[in-house]
């Protein structure tokens, strides 16, 4: 009996429009990743292994709001680099009056710095609120080192981290790179053990595969690396929310402009922040980011999909991942979920929807693989997250359900202009 209605299942699903394009959509784009990753270990992790001559000054510029006592472990972080050259740090906290705690917490950091050498501490409070780009905007004026990072106030990083993404920046091509984001609290709870692994899969590795083909799809805020000329002459980050992917866009648009410049990623430039460790802390963040997804895609940069201004490689990369496989996606599978339970028999559903889940725990099983074997440098702690794989479809497939919820929340509502980012009379006045 459940053979036949495997077999029904099968049948069913190979005569529908429906799930033959997700697999044309996604199996294709996981076979670009693996290809890129063994492209970087191939080519750049070899040329990334040549003496390290490039030593550039370095601003960093972490933007402050309420982390308290714990933005001095991003601070002893950075001061305890082993990259040879000069580190200034600039510590912008953003409505310091009412974040005393975080402006104290960097005042005492000051004679700790003052030992260090070639490592500088500088603090700008705003006492009035502005949100994240004008932070980084006022950092970035302030800046004098070559290469800037917009590093999170809440985020740590390994002590080889700036020599490791200034490595990559000595080629002249690459106008910015982010790096790898780990979650430093992946023990909290369910939910961060599944976020520490969808990490590993969906971030490291899949940057790591679209980075090598200069694909990449966004510049983490949390984590990102630029030339100070380039943001200059872009006038810096942009009034309104998800500036990194904003940024990500205009970057494209100023690379395709001046002809193989690149936008990179570095898997050995590692950060550690914390995740959401309740669900609904969980939902509130992924509510911001695929609503944000959609404002940039659909409303601030839909004038942007053309070859002419972003040429045919990034254009076509950001129609399949960005739309197609993280906006349209979702609701094509929500519209084929509740197509088969009301056209077919419980036991067909029942049976495709267990076909789907196998092929998703293959793919999630293969992707881990790869992205602990061939990029993980803590494979310790990622081997034990191989026990969540039997369950980690069902929290993808949740996840991209909430999707669906998130972007007809921003075309219905605008949730854009209601974000933590930054205070509302200012995303009010946003043009978009």
């Amino acid at each position: 009996m459940l053979e036949a209605s495997v077999q029904a299942a099968l049948m069913m699903a190979s005569q529908q429009p429906v799930f033959p394009m997700v697999l044309i959509l996604e199996l294709p784009l996981y076979a670009l990743i693996i290809a890129g990753i063994i492209r970087y270990r191939l080519i750049h992790r070899r040329a990334h292994r040549q003496p390290r001559l490039h030593a550039p000054p370095v601003s960093c510029v972490i933007t402050c709001y309420s982390e308290g006592p714990a933005v001095q472990n991003t601070i002893r972080s950075l001061a305890s680099q082993i990259y040879p050259g000069s580190i200034e740090i600039l510590a912008v906290v953003d409505g310091a009056s009412a974040n005393r705690e975080t402006w104290q917490a960097l005042q005492a950091m000051k004679s700790e710095l003052a030992r260090s050498p070639k490592r500088t501490l500088k603090i700008l409070p705003k006492w009035h609120r502005g949100g994240r780009v004008s932070s980084m905007n006022a950092g970035l004026q302030l800046s004098r080192g070559e290469i800037v990072m917009a590093l999170d106030g809440d985020t740590s990083f390994d002590n080889d981290m700036v020599a490791e993404a200034v490595s990559r920046m000595a080629d002249p091509a690459m106008l910015a790179l982010t790096g790898t984001l780990r979650v430093r609290n992946r023990r909290a709870s369910l939910w961060t053990r599944f976020q520490a692994l969808e990490y590993l899969v969906g971030l490291i590795a899949t940057r790591t595969g679209l980075g090598s083909f200069n694909l990449l799809n966004n510049v983490s805020g949390a984590f990102g690396v630029f030339r100070r000329d380039v943001l200059t002459r872009m006038g810096g980050w942009e009034c309104g929310t998800a500036e990194d992917l904003d940024m990500t866009m205009r970057l494209k648009r100023y690379g395709h402009r001046r002809r193989d410049r690149r936008i990179g990623f570095e898997p050995y430039a590692i950060g550690h922040t914390d995740a959401p460790s309740g669900f609904r802390e969980l939902l509130k963040q992924r509510l911001r980011w695929d609503g944000d997804l959609f404002y940039i895609y659909a409303r601030k940069h839909r004038g942007a999909f053309a070859p002419g201004i972003m040429g045919w490689p990034n254009l076509i990369a950001t129609l399949w991942y960005g739309l197609l496989h993280q906006i349209v996606l979702p609701f094509v599978i929500v519209i084929y979920l509740i197509w088969i339970v009301m056209t077919r028999p419980a036991e067909q559903v029942m049976a495709g929807l267990i076909l789907i889940y196998g092929l998703y725990l293959l793919i999630s099983l293969v992707m881990t693989v790869i992205a602990i074997a061939m990029l993980s440098e803590r494979r310790g702690e990622d081997l034990p997250l191989l026990l969540l794989l039997p369950l980690f479809p069902l929290y993808r497939g949740g996840m991209r359900l909430w999707s669906t919820v998130a972007i007809l929340a921003e075309i219905v509502l605008e949730t854009h202009k209601d974000s933590s980012m930054a205070p509302w009379w200012i995303l009010k006045r946003s043009r978009y």
